[in-house]
């Protein structure tokens, strides 16, 4: 089975979306590129949601949102029910946000990967399984606050 994978940044990170959307379809991944495809200053907010929005529908299995820290991205990206985002910078990271938590949006700091092989690290978290065991119960716990109405009573454990 093919993965399909949304790439979306803003400004800053459009150089980077543009050299792994042509790494990902060499490497056989189904490519949706959701912009920006300009250096001009851009809200990350409007490119988060549209790659957020397919996880949440099913239309996509992955999404790489890439902004300056990409922190900003993975606070949008989290909003959307059924999606765990999270702001990756170096091959622990990536591999454990795959393994323990199954993220499905890695968000990517654009400014601070530097000449980091960002190649390497993406195709890394595309490829890493879910450990699923112990964390598949700490993941259903997540996923039971997606779109609930939550007090500070409800989250004692």
């Amino acid at each position: 089975m093919t993965i399909k994978v949304g790439l979306a940044s803003d400004h800053r990170g459009v150089h980077i979306k543009a050299r792994l959307v042509q790494t990902l379809q060499r490497e056989g991944f189904e490519v949706c590129d959701e912009g920006t495809d300009s250096t001009d200053p851009v809200d990350y907010p409007d490119f988060a949601i549209r790659v957020a929005k397919q996880i949440q529908d099913g239309k996509l299995d992955r999404g790489i949102l890439i902004c300056g820290t990409g922190i900003g991205m993975a606070i949008v990206a989290n909003k959307f029910h059924g999606v765990r985002a999270a702001s990756c910078y170096d091959e622990v990271i990536v591999e454990m946000s795959r393994r323990h938590n199954d993220v499905n949006v890695l968000c990517l700091p654009g400014d601070l990967i530097g000449e980091r092989p960002i190649d390497e690290l993406v195709l890394m978290w595309l490829r890493t399984e879910f450990e699923c065991g112990r964390h598949a119960q700490r993941i259903d716990k997540i996923t039971a606050l997606d779109g609930s109405e939550t007090s500070n009573s409800n989250l004692d454990g």
